[in-house]
């Protein structure tokens, strides 16, 4: 049988970065204890979301992946728990500012970075005044267990991106998240529609997805959690709600998940020759 346990956290974040490492710390150190080899952060963990208003001073805070603490840090964790840490955080490259995601492997080392594909733009998600679109097309990171696919928070809503992910080869989704209550609709419980579409993702494509959310108040904007991993066919293998603090772990049996995904035939069936209005302009 061919397994691999996954985690997935969920906390509040301060506007201290080293706060906010050690709390992460503490919930990958205890993700790893739990047997986990695979251990999600939320999205960029290193700070408040600062995305809910445009101010030029916050690009101080981006910082290239080889100098950037919360990469630095984990990359020391990961070498010393033996884990997988997809660390996502603000880069800075020479004059560009991105959204983006080191994947930080057993021995320290950054296998590579993703940066976020879809930038989203409208009250309290105001991204693209920080970020410009990421330039390194969807990526996927083989280990000796499976091979991971990850997006980044806005990249979820788009079936696209999951798509484009398992036909590289992913066996498993993972989508750290900074996302809370809409500014600008009060009314607009969006916590639903996040985690429809995520396992919408899981049953289309037939692969187990592993998502991270923040979750506290931070300015105009409350975070709601409902971090989760389910499997293959959208079920919850492990779930919190809008307030808990932790760490959610679940073993996968990539053996079944290949099994199921054969026998639904989703791939087997694809037409590609009939999308091209897929990759066109509206």
């Amino acid at each position: 049988m061919n397994e691999i346990k996954v985690a997935s956290l969920q906390l509040a974040l301060s506007d201290d970065v080293t706060e906010n490492i050690g709390r992460v710390s503490e919930l990958v150190r205890e993700a790893a204890a739990k047997g986990a080899q695979v251990i999600l952060p939320p999205e960029l963990f290193e700070s408040h979301y600062f995305c809910q208003v445009q101010d030029e001073g916050l690009f101080a805070r981006a910082l290239p992946t080889d100098r950037h603490p919360a990469v630095l840090a984990m990359r020391k964790l990961a070498a010393e728990l033996k884990v997988y840490i997809p660390t996502s955080f603000f880069e800075a490259e020479g004059p560009h500012h991105y959204n983006s995601l080191a994947m930080i492997d057993p021995d320290g080392g950054v296998m590579g970075l993703y940066r976020k594909s879809h930038i989203p733009d409208g009250p309290g998600y105001e991204e693209k005044f920080y970020f410009r679109p990421g330039n390194t097309g969807f990526k996927v990171w083989p280990t000796p267990s499976a091979t991971l696919g990850v997006g980044v928070c806005w990249d979820q809503w788009y079936p696209e991106t999951a798509r484009a992910m398992m036909l590289m080869g992913a066996e498993i989704l993972f989508y750290p998240t900074a996302i809370g209550n809409e500014p600008h609709d009060p009314g607009l419980d969006t916590s639903r529609l996040w985690r429809r579409a995520m396992i919408d993702h899981a049953v289309s494509n037939v692969v187990p997805v592993v998502a991270a959310n923040r979750i506290g108040t931070e300015k105009d904007m409350t975070f709601y959690g409902h971090s989760f991993i389910c499997d293959e066919r959208g079920d919850m293998l492990a779930e919190f709600g809008a307030n808990e603090t932790g760490v959610l772990t679940a073993t996968i049996d990539l053996d079944r998940v290949k099994r199921h995904r054969a026998a639904f035939g989703f791939f087997r069936d694809r037409r590609p020759e009939l999308y091209g209005r897929l990759s066109q302009d509206i």
